[in-house]
C-alpha cells in the first residue's frame, strides 16, 4: 500500500513556521533575516544536511563541495536544504581513537535534528564511526534520511607512481 504524501501542515517544520502565533512569526522573520522568503521554506520539507567535513579529516575533504551539490538536488526535488555542521571524526588525526567520540557525534547529530525544524536528513559520513553515529541519530529521531557516504579515500601520487591511501605508507 502506497503511503500518502505529507501535507505541508503535517511536516515537522510546520510547528516552527506555519503556526499563527508570535513564536512562528519570529521564526519566519529570522529566516527573512537570513535572506530567505516565505516561498523558500514555508510548506516545503526542510532537509537537514548533516555534514562531518573538516580540514583535519582527509576522508571527508570533498564534503564541502558535495554539500553544495546536495543542496541543489534538494531544491530541485522541492525541499528546502539547510546545512548542519557536525563533529568530524578523522581517524588519521584524532588521538587516541575516534571510537571515543562516536557516541558523542550520535548525540550531537540527534540534537541537531531534534532542535531544528528538520523534516528529513542527508547524512554525510564515511567511516566506521561517522556512519553508525549519524544513522543512530536519524533512527532515534524517526525521520527519513539518506546516507551520502564519502567513498574510498583518494589515492596519492609520488614520483609518478600511484599510491594507496594507507597500504603504501608501510612500504616507504
Amino acid at each position: 500500500m502506497a503511503e500518502k504524501r505529507k501535507t505541508p501542515e503535517s511536516l515537522r517544520s510546520h510547528r516552527w513556521y506555519g503556526a499563527d502565533d508570535m513564536r512562528a512569526l519570529s521564526h519566519r522573520g529570522r529566516m527573512r533575516q537570513l535572506g530567505y522568503g516565505e516561498a523558500d521554506f514555508e510548506g516545503r520539507p526542510v532537509i537537514g544536511i548533516v555534514n562531518t567535513w573538516s580540514d583535519m579529516n582527509t576522508c571527508h575533504g570533498h564534503f564541502r563541495e558535495r554539500a553544495e551539490q546536495i543542496k541543489r538536488g534538494v531544491l530541485q526535488a522541492g525541499g528546502f536544504p539547510v546545512e548542519l555542521p557536525a563533529m568530524s571524526l578523522g581517524e588519521i588525526f584524532v588521538k587516541p581513537s575516534t571510537m571515543l567520540y562516536r557516541n558523542m557525534l550520535a548525540m550531537e547529530a540527534e540534537e541537531l535534528l531534534r532542535s531544528h525544524p528538520i523534516d528529513g536528513a542527508v547524512l554525510m559520513c564515511g567511516c566506521d564511526k561517522t556512519t553508525p553515529a549519524l544513522i543512530m541519530a536519524a533512527a532515534s529521531m524517526n525521520i527519513p534520511a539518506i546516507v551520502m557516504p564519502a567513498g574510498p579515500m583518494l589515492r596519492g601520487f609520488w614520483r609518478g607512481e600511484t599510491l594507496g591511501s594507507g597500504t603504501d605508507i608501510w612500504r616507504y
